[in-house]
């Protein structure tokens, strides 16, 4: 069924309707266009343009046909007359078949423009939900991973080069800081998704006395836009979804990639579930980390989806143009991505084991510790610059003669500069240098400690606050 056709002498050729349809994709819109349009029903009734005998038929058979989608094939064939273009349309012939002529009343006063903008939004908020689930999920499995050893010594890095000692769950609190701002992020694109745009028309506004606050109210939404003709314009919602899915990949790209080296025999750290690995066709030994591997090539698409729709928006004139059909594939294909790849790093974080004396050797092998005694010297009165020297020759006599910070002790350090005291060889131990960084925020022990109990309270508010939220369940 056309939602338009009198102005038209001939149909559209088969060459365009197969070109322009996006009945293919755009289905998925279902629950939340019959969610809509049954408040747009009640809304008519509220102006005077249906009975309430015809809303309650109306909210019925959308109810039925909502009830019908989820059969197999129920998207086959046409709607109505004519193939549907779009899941608009082939709602309305539904709903044609089982109302008849009533079901010319629904569309009155209503664009497509403003129609796409709710069913869009009402889907859109939903993925934000579940995004934010998801993200909650891998936090906790993250803060499980730490606590299961909660003092275990890693390297930290930079440029990939050993650079000081941090306790392994420090390291995971990182990632947790991460996923929270993602979460944060999440909630914003939600926020600004969460107004309604009916009532706008094509551009210009209604010509009906639609009471927008009230049917805020009955779709859950938190407000209502203020321009008719910036809510046909409008995809500005879509792309902070797109920015927010865009940073959570990036966050998660990088995951993967630190586990991928750390599983791999050169750094030996970490043991990854058989559930989450692969082997090889040909090669018997080999334990590939696969799912780490999707994650971070996955990541591609998404950020391919946003920069897809800021190029689709770049230089359209207001209002609405079909070009902004193309916004649903990115967005789709973003949450799918970004859905299915939160759930696989959970599952990987609750399948990893630490080799905890791998990463400690290599802790005791290296100097990450030079930067405890520079700071030991300038605290006993050695000005930094000239401590850094003194410890950054005794790096490079240790590298000509193969010595390890343990082959060093009080008497050598001393007779290597005087300025090292007695009590600085201690540092040469990096689990004591991390016990001089209780510093909000650092690797020391107790400040590490409390870390992972305020994360928990914080994760567990996060949880809270997300059931307070009171929300229409499309579809159920």
């Amino acid at each position: 069924m056309k939602l338009w056709g009198g102005r038209f002498e001939t149909g559209p050729s088969e060459v365009f309707e197969r070109f322009s349809n996006s009945l293919d994709f755009d289905r998925r819109l279902i629950g939340a266009d019959v969610r809509g349009s049954q408040a747009f029903a009640r809304s008519l009734t509220r102006a005077g343009v249906l009975t309430q005998s015809e809303c309650a038929q109306i909210v019925e058979a959308f109810e039925a046909i909502l009830e019908d989608s989820a059969a197999p094939g129920f998207f086959d064939g046409a709607a109505g007359e004519d193939k549907a273009e779009d899941v608009h349309s082939f709602v309305i012939g539904k709903l044609s078949q089982r109302v008849g002529a009533l079901a010319d009343k629904i569309h009155t006063g209503r664009s497509r423009n403003e129609q796409v903008s709710l069913d869009t939004r009402l889907w859109l908020r939903e993925e934000c939900d579940r995004a934010r689930e998801l993200l909650r999920g891998l936090m906790a499995a993250l803060l499980d991973l730490a606590e299961k050893y909660p003092h275990a010594i890693i390297p930290g890095y930079t440029h990939l080069r050993r650079a000081q000692p941090v306790l392994w769950p420090h390291y995971l609190l990182a990632y947790f800081e991460m996923f929270a701002r993602d979460h944060e992020r999440m909630g914003e694109a939600r926020r600004r998704t969460n107004v309604m745009p009916l009532g706008s028309g094509a551009l210009a506004g209604s010509g009906f006395p639609h009471d927008r606050e009230a049917i805020a109210r009955d779709l859950a939404f938190d407000s209502i836009t203020r321009n008719s003709m910036d809510v046909s314009a409008d995809r500005d919602f879509a792309l902070d979804y797109l920015y927010a899915a865009s940073v959570a990949m990036i966050h998660l790209s990088r995951l993967a990639e630190d586990w991928i080296l750390y599983s791999s025999e050169e750094f030996g750290w970490i043991e990854l579930g058989d559930g989450v690995t692969s082997g090889s066709s040909l090669m018997p030994q080999k334990k590939n980390p696969d799912s780490l591997e999707l994650i971070r090539g996955k990541s591609g698409r998404v950020l391919g989806a946003l920069n897809s729709l800021l190029f689709t928006m770049k230089g359209l004139p207001m209002t609405y143009n079909r070009d902004m059909q193309e916004d649903k594939e990115p967005l789709f294909e973003a949450c799918d991505q970004l859905n299915g790849c939160l759930e696989m790093a959970r599952v990987v974080a609750e399948s990893v084991g630490l080799r905890e004396a791998v990463p400690a050797e290599a802790a005791d092998a290296s100097w990450v510790v030079a930067t405890d005694l520079a700071e030991a010297l300038a605290r006993n009165g050695t000005p930094f610059h000239q401590a850094h020297q003194i410890v950054g020759r005794l790096v490079l006599e240790s590298v000509r003669s193969g010595k390890k910070p343990a082959d060093w002790n009080a008497a050598s350090l001393a007779k290597f500069a005087p300025e090292f005291t007695p009590d600085v060889a201690v540092l040469l131990d990096p689990r004591e240098g991390m016990k001089t960084r209780e510093i909000e925020g650092g690797t020391g022990p107790e400040t590490v400690g409390g870390a992972l109990i305020m994360a928990r309270l914080r994760l567990a508010n996060l949880g809270s606050v997300q059931a307070e939220r009171s929300v229409v369940r499309l579809g159920q």
